[in-house]
């Protein structure tokens, strides 16, 4: 009995922050008749309420409506319904998450609010559609890379391709990378760790979902970050995350470009108006093929004006994919 009286507290906040909110208060009936009914406790009403009180001291957040039969719930959950919904779309969307785990995740947050409130979070995102990774490894490959960040260390992993018969390929001829992380960022729906590379000899990208094993932490210290390391910088540069010389290009916009330029580059752009129809930017970045896509999307809309070496080489991926 002494077993009961101590747990009976517990499930009483159970009960209310499963089942209550503000437009779902519960009577002591109510939570008497689960009391019952789920565990096998039999309570009563000045027991209960003494409870809630127990509990309205230790500071949970538990509002009354008075009338008759008073009305309890609880105030505020962990999180509110508008922040829960914003995480199970990221959730859902994140391609970086796998479908299993997305699913697992989404059933965890809807636990983190009423029942009544649950059903709002069942959010019209299509998971089977959209396409997510497949290395069920994902917790613990973050896990162990935000471990050696803290730690100050260096990590080592294998790191894969896909080959054209679709099936996993190594890089680095199957020797592990040797990596010292700086920074965990999440761009254009993946995660990437950068860090300074000892086969690259410079700060390098690698996409989290393409470690092919949980990294392991080295006893060597880090190398330290390069001065004048900034991530927000470093990622602009390397554009869209894909690494290669930084180079600082002139391009030549349509205005209806103008919301694309600083979405990619930010609002400190300096546009230069050319005509009633055109702006100028210089802005640095990475001159890659991922570039070069970028630019193709517009059809025109945006031009690379300088530096030549940069228009040669868009000129000559363009011819390259037009070949036979």
């Amino acid at each position: 009995m002494a077993n009961m009286n101590r747990s009976r507290i517990l499930y009483i906040l159970q009960i209310l922050q499963e089942g209550s909110d503000q437009e779902h208060p519960v009577t002591i009936v109510e939570i008497i008749t689960q009391l019952q009914e789920r565990w096998g406790i039999e309570a009563y009403r000045i027991t209960v309420q003494n409870d809630i009180e127990a509990l309205v001291e230790a500071g949970y957040p538990i509002g009354v409506i008075r009338s008759t039969q008073n009305k309890y719930f609880i105030q505020e959950h962990h999180f509110s319904l508008p922040e829960l919904k914003l995480l199970v779309d990221a959730v859902a969307s994140g391609k970086f998450i796998t479908q299993k785990k997305s699913q697992v995740l989404t059933v965890k947050l809807t636990s983190m609010t009423s029942v009544h409130q649950a059903g709002a979070l069942k959010r019209n995102i299509s998971l089977t559609d959209r396409v997510k990774t497949e290395n069920e490894a994902g917790y613990e490959i973050m896990d162990a890379l935000n471990t050696a960040i803290n730690a100050g260390v260096k990590v080592s992993f294998h790191y894969y391709e896909f080959s054209g018969t679709k099936r996993r390929k190594l890089k680095n001829d199957g020797d592990p990378y040797i990596l010292s992380p700086y920074t965990l960022t999440w761009n254009g729906d993946f995660y990437y760790v950068v860090g300074w590379s000892d086969k690259h000899g410079k700060v390098a990208v690698f996409r989290v979902d393409r470690i092919d094993d949980t990294p392991v932490l080295l006893d060597e210290p880090a190398v330290k970050k390069p001065k004048g390391y900034n991530i927000g910088a470093f990622t602009v540069k390397a554009f869209r995350m894909f690494d290669s010389d930084h180079v600082m290009v002139s391009l030549l916009c349509e205005n209806s470009a103008m919301n694309t330029v600083i979405d990619h580059f930010g609002t400190k752009v300096k546009p230069k108006a050319v005509d009633e129809d055109h702006f100028q930017v210089n802005v640095e970045v990475s001159a890659s093929p991922t570039f070069f896509s970028w630019i193709f999307e517009f059809g025109g809309m945006i031009k690379i004006l300088g530096p030549n070496k940069v228009r040669d080489q868009y000129r000559d991926m363009l011819w390259r994919a037009l070949k036979d």
